[in-house]
C-alpha cells in the first residue's frame, strides 16, 4: 500500500497490489450490488460496509485479498469454504485464483440479512 493512508474505497483499490486490483475491483462491484445502500467507509486501514452496523470488510494482501463477514457471517457455509482457505474471521482469496463471486454473494447476502433482523450479533 501507497504511504499516504487512502480515505475512500477507490483509492484503496488503486493503491493495492496490481496483481490484485481486478479482483478488489470485482470484490467490490459486488458487495455494493449486495448492499447498495450500506455507509462504505475506510476504518484501520481497511474498506468497510456499514449498515447501519458492521456488516463486512475486504483487505488488500501482498498476494492475497481478505473477505471479511465476520465469524457469524461465515459460519453458515463452512461446509462450502471447506476447499478455500479461511479463518474463523476471513475467506482469504489468492490473485493467482478465480475469485469465489457466487459464494461470496451468498454470503454477503446472508449477513445483510442477518445484520437487519437484529441488533447485536456480537461483531461491532
Amino acid at each position: 500500500m501507497a504511504s499516504q493512508r487512502p480515505t475512500t474505497i477507490a483509492a484503496y483499490i488503486q493503491a493495492a497490489p496490481p496483481a490484485g486490483q481486478p479482483h478488489l475491483n470485482r470484490l467490490y462491484r459486488l458487495l455494493k450490488s449486495v448492499a447498495p445502500e450500506a455507509e462504505e467507509a475506510i476504518k484501520w486501514g481497511t474498506p468497510f460496509f456499514v449498515e447501519p452496523r458492521f456488516l463486512f470488510a475486504f483487505s488488500a494482501h501482498k498476494a492475497h485479498l481478505n473477505f471479511t463477514p465476520s465469524a457469524a457471517g461465515l459460519a453458515p457455509f463452512r461446509e462450502a469454504l471447506a476447499q478455500h482457505k479461511t479463518t474463523r474471521e476471513f475467506l482469504q482469496v489468492a490473485y493467482d485464483k478465480p475469485l469465489p463471486e457466487d459464494l461470496i454473494r451468498r454470503i454477503a447476502e446472508r449477513r445483510l440479512q442477518d445484520v437487519r433482523a437484529r441488533e447485536d450479533d456480537g461483531f461491532w
